[in-house]
């Protein structure tokens, strides 16, 4: 069943529809990851990361909150255009800025987030949308590529700066040349003939379905009710992932780490490949249930939320499992919700709900990061008073 699949997925032009996809999910989220990956290297020790998460997402969660109610009037092409303008004019304002840590010099790396921030809500909302027209494989593509990213962002940036050894600036600035990929995925290998025959078709008023006897108050209320479980998956994700993580440490001599350093970025990896295995599993394994995963979510918060409390668990190859299930679940909610959008909304308010969709992740992890500013704090000061100042090492 897998290869029958698998050959009527990538028969004909979807080779290049997935390929265009896996492509704009990647270079619209991996900038996201790279500024989140050198937090500390753009504010310096002192000022708290939960400044740069909250530059690299309220400005996406905004846009996302609005654009859906007027973006529609710009075309993709030109949409496109302006991403790869914004972004790179984003990561050139940071890449640029002196390497120095003081007020003004922040200021001006983190006016550069938010200029890519405004552009991966926007591009996020708007290629979502596009799926709208290029069927059930760009979706799944899309996911995959945004699973991808974490992976890739964070893998590349480490790379460049410890194994490569170019410097933090030198980093930044090359990766501020990433947004041309999106623009040879738009121009030159997706192709465009579905979207202006679908256009084409709409503005001579053949392709509305609301004649269909579907209930359009239903429609939006199952759309209010798909929303919820995303919500409520990337508040507990990124409660685990800014607040709990960073204090899930394990004596030197029970670990394969010889550095506390090296439990974050561990932890973050394994969260990232159970992401992309989720994101990238929509071909193969649907869900229909979201809500199910969500709790499950919310459980590994609080039993991570215990370990850090109470050291209970006797491994940390046990707490290396659950942080790579916590990132399937994550991705596992993601890409169905979109799934389960593409399948219930009316062909005439589905691209429209595939962006408007988009705020729900950016509000929970908004939500997270605003929530967790002072959990990582209490649960270090709660470990040092219990004797365990391993979190004061880092």
């Amino acid at each position: 069943m897998f290869t029958a699949r698998l050959k009527a997925a990538f028969n004909g032009p979807n080779v290049r529809v997935c390929i265009a996809f896996w492509l704009f999910g990647l270079i619209n989220n991996v900038l996201y990851v790279i500024i989140l990956s050198a937090a500390l290297d753009l504010v310096g020790p002192n000022v708290p990361k939960a400044v740069v998460l909250l530059a690299d997402i309220l400005p996406s969660f905004f846009m996302k909150l609005c654009a859906p109610y007027f973006i529609h009037v710009v075309p993709y092409s030109l949409r496109v255009v302006l991403f790869a303008i914004t972004s790179a004019w984003g990561m050139l304002l940071i890449a640029l800025s002196p390497p120095s840590i003081d007020a003004g010099t922040i200021t001006t790396k983190m006016a550069g987030v938010v200029l890519a921030s405004l552009s991966s809500g926007a591009g996020e909302l708007s290629f979502l949308g596009l799926t709208h027209y290029y069927g059930d494989m760009s979706l799944a593509a899309w996911g995959s590529g945004t699973g991808g990213a974490g992976l890739i962002g964070a893998g590349a940036y480490a790379i460049a700066t410890t194994t490569i050894g170019l410097s933090v600036q030198t980093s930044l600035l090359v990766s501020s040349f990433f947004p041309i990929i999106m623009l040879l995925g738009f121009f030159l290998i997706l192709p465009r003939t579905p979207l202006r025959r679908t256009v084409e078709t709409e503005n001579h008023g053949e392709s509305s379905e609301s004649q269909d006897g579907i209930d359009d108050q239903a429609s939006r209320e199952d759309q209010g009710l798909l929303i919820l479980p995303l919500f409520l998956v990337y508040i507990a994700e990124y409660m685990i992932n800014q607040s709990v993580t960073p204090t899930l440490l394990f004596p030197l001599k029970s670990t394969p780490f010889s550095h506390y350093r090296s439990f974050y970025p561990t932890y973050a990896t394994i969260y990232q490949l159970g992401v992309f295995v989720s994101r990238s599993s929509l071909p193969f394994f649907r869900i229909h249930a979201l809500y199910p995963p969500s709790l499950l979510q919310v459980a590994n918060l609080i039993l991570l939320t215990l370990q850090s409390l109470f050291a209970f668990l006797p491994s940390i190859y046990i707490v290396f499992a659950i942080v790579f299930w916590e990132g399937l679940l994550g991705g596992l909610v993601y890409v169905n919700t979109y799934a389960e959008i593409r399948e219930r909304v009316p062909n005439d308010e589905r691209e429209f709900a595939l962006g408007a969709t988009t705020v729900s992740d950016s509000a929970g992890i908004t939500m997270a990061g605003l929530l967790g500013l002072g959990v990582e704090t209490f649960l270090c000061e709660w470990q040092v008073r219990k004797g365990r100042d391993w979190c004061t090492k880092l």
